[in-house]
């Protein structure tokens, strides 16, 4: 394509078609392959911390059991809700967008703004708590847990040894493997005959991980929406040129999601 046919299609895309591109079809399509390359790479790094979480929650299975109970199932869900509707905004102002549609936009943008500092927010409530109680990590970690009270001794049960005229007396086990119950048995923990298991800190670092990082992306995707709300009441989005919302949207999307794996793992499975 010649300069001066480039700078025509140019001008008719409002000045937004970049010199290397030869259509705007061209430069949408790129920008949204190396957008889905971008998200990729995201998806590498928390899948590196999913695969570290099943390695931690496969080891020590007992410290998330117990651990988890220390979350407010009640924020997280809230939480799960506010970004399942910034979702919703964020993809009806892409459609906007593509419509011409400038004061829903704007309207939209900013509703999935705030929705995104409610959700961060809320997350504050749950820190500031976590805080308090010294619910932290590694050395940090100085949580004044409630000790039950000590149990009673069980009794000693005479049992036949190798020797018939030998008797030892061993008292039956109450936990197993890994400090969990047996089958059919409940945790020393749940019951109230056991104290709660050693390094607790440890579901505490991950959690503060994984929650953190999702967290900074929040706050990147806040920034990113932001822009694209000041632009959008400038007038530069419109049925001919929405790749930045477009764009913005699918990174959104993202963060919705890669939430909703979390919730489940850190507050509900048990």
């Amino acid at each position: 394509m010649t300069n001066s046919k480039r700078e025509s299609v140019a001008e008719a895309h409002g000045g937004h078609l970049a010199h290397h591109f030869d259509t705007a079809e061209q430069q949408f399509e790129s920008g949204k392959l190396g957008m889905w390359i971008f998200l990729a790479t995201e998806i590498l790094l928390f899948g590196g911390l999913f695969c570290a979480y099943a390695v931690y929650r496969s080891s020590h299975p007992e410290i998330f059991l117990y651990a988890h109970r220390y979350l407010d199932k009640t924020l997280g869900a809230i939480n799960t809700a506010v970004l399942i509707c910034s979702s919703f905004t964020m993809a009806w102002a892409v459609r906007c967008a593509q419509l011409g549609r400038r004061k829903a936009l704007v309207r939209l943008l900013a509703a999935t703004i705030a929705l995104a500092g409610c959700f961060l927010g809320i997350k504050y409530v749950e820190y500031e708590h976590k805080w308090k109680e010294g619910l932290l990590w590694g050395k940090r970690f100085h949580a004044k847990l409630e000790q039950p009270a000590a149990p009673a001794v069980a009794p000693l049960v005479p049992t036949p040894s190798v020797n018939p005229e030998e008797r030892s007396l061993i008292a039956p086990a109450a936990e197993g493997p890994k400090g969990l119950a047996k089958p059919g048995q409940r945790p020393l923990w749940e019951t109230g005959t056991g104290g709660p298991p050693k390094n607790l800190q440890t579901f505490f670092a991950v959690y503060f991980t994984m929650t953190g990082l999702h967290g900074i992306h929040v706050i990147a995707g806040m920034v990113v929406l932001t822009l694209m709300l000041l632009r959008a009441r400038r007038g530069e989005f419109g049925p001919a040129y929405f790749t930045p919302v477009d764009l913005a949207g699918l990174y959104w999307h993202l963060v919705d999601l890669i939430w909703i794996y979390l919730f489940p793992l850190l507050y509900l499975i048990r």
